[in-house]
């Protein structure tokens, strides 16, 4: 299958070039430990190679080496700071976060003159389901080159009876996929990256909801609603016009999740304060959102958050608690409605410089014990969805334009 054509291109690549050095990447180390290592000892050649598992290295004779790695959490893309690579392969690319991926092709470098590649395979879904559609299927036709600033892109599509050795093999795992519901069996069977099992926001498209950054008219409202913590402040202001159409034009998204703030490790809430009045650069706000929880007393010194933040120039105003109920209201934002220009647009559309809510709120998927709600994990990818919840929960007025 797909992870046994990784190993083989890099055995390959590593006997071909002396000296390379690759990288190979899942989601979780006991993902890697039950696939990829597992399976590669089967067949590379021990009088050419040698894998220990204290450092998860294999080392050829010709010098070359295969490093097998693993994110668990967005802050593991830190342990390859100052790496070098020839080659970084990623299994099951959909497992992994957007901002993982571009800090880890980052470490693809050298000195040297041997081809630099980064070779990824996956089956569809999974938490990175968007991002990677939208960077490598959305993007033009497969089976070819596509180029850009950055350097070039290819997607080579498969499906089931593509695997010669699964179908040799067993035969009864096609007619087993006949089980599942359409979902799972158009994604496993057809390669079909047009289904995303699990996806929460199905009606986000980046054609109707992302637009290109423009003047924010002088009178309409604005708002500010976040959500907070040590592992990420996640801040969106909100420009509402006459007609009650809103967009999302400026983001703060530091914490400790993204190693942003104070050594890495996140905005205490007085920076957190500063921050957001620095970015906001004197901008008269309607109303600073943010939740309920913030309002809790701390039992050492019976204040809250939200007074802490009061203290120190932002007043916050308190959004719905009902997770539910509140996504309901972002759905209602993101609605196509009959616009003047006899089309559909939403009531929200989002400016594509807030890269962290256009990569976290397609990404969300169903909670598999309440569907009816958005699942809690990643962790990482619920801090600016939530903050987007906030406003959407809240009721806004729309802007009067200025009397002449």
């Amino acid at each position: 299958g797909k992870s046994y054509g990784q190993l083989i291109d890099a055995l390959l690549y590593a006997l071909r070039y002396p000296g390379s050095k690759q990288l190979i990447l899942r989601r979780t180390y006991p993902d890697l430990e039950r696939s990829l290592i597992l399976e590669h000892l089967k067949f590379y050649p021990r009088k050419l190679y040698r894998y220990s598992g204290t450092s998860h290295r294999g080392s050829f004779v010709n010098g070359s080496v295969l490093e097998f790695g693993y994110c668990d959490a967005e802050k593991d893309v830190y342990r390859y700071q100052g790496a070098e690579y020839d080659v970084i392969r990623f299994d099951e690319l959909t497992h992994f976060t957007e901002s993982m991926y571009i800090y880890l092709i980052s470490r693809v470098r050298g000195a040297n003159d041997y081809p630099k590649a980064v070779k990824s395979s996956t089956n569809p879904g999974g938490v990175g389901h968007a991002w990677v559609k939208a960077r490598f299927i959305d993007i033009g036709a497969p089976d070819t080159v596509h180029t850009f600033a950055a350097g070039t892109r290819l997607f080579l599509p498969s499906k089931i009876r593509d695997n010669k050795f699964l179908m040799d093999r067993d035969p009864g795992y096609l007619q087993r996929l006949e089980n599942l519901d359409e979902t799972n069996r158009r994604a496993l069977r057809d390669g079909d990256w047009d289904i995303f099992e699990g996806q929460y926001f199905t009606e986000f498209s980046r054609e109707a909801h992302v637009c290109r950054p423009f003047e924010v008219p002088e009178h309409w409202r604005r708002y500010v609603s976040l959500d907070y913590g040590m592992d990420m402040l996640a801040a969106y202001w909100f420009a509402v016009d006459g007609e009650g159409r809103a967009v999302v034009y400026r983001e703060i998204y530091e914490g400790r999740d993204n190693g942003r703030g104070a050594d890495g490790q996140g905005h205490i809430i007085s920076a957190a304060a500063a921050r957001l009045l620095q970015a906001n650069g004197g901008e008269k706000v309607t109303a600073w959102l943010a939740p309920p929880d913030l309002w809790n007393r701390r039992q050492e010194t019976g204040r809250s958050a939200a007074d802490l933040f009061a203290e120190h120039g932002v007043p916050l105003a308190r959004t719905g608690n009902d997770r539910v109920s509140g996504w309901l209201a972002v759905r209602e934002w993101l609605a196509l409605r009959p616009d003047e220009t006899g089309g559909q647009s939403p009531r929200l559309r989002i400016f594509d410089t807030c890269r962290n809510l256009i990569r976290t709120l397609p990404a969300l998927q169903h909670d598999p014990l309440k569907p009816e709600d958005a699942a809690g994990e990643p962790h990482e990818l619920t801090h600016a969805p939530d903050a987007l919840r906030g406003f959407c929960a809240y009721w806004v007025d729309a802007a009067r334009e200025p009397q002449r």
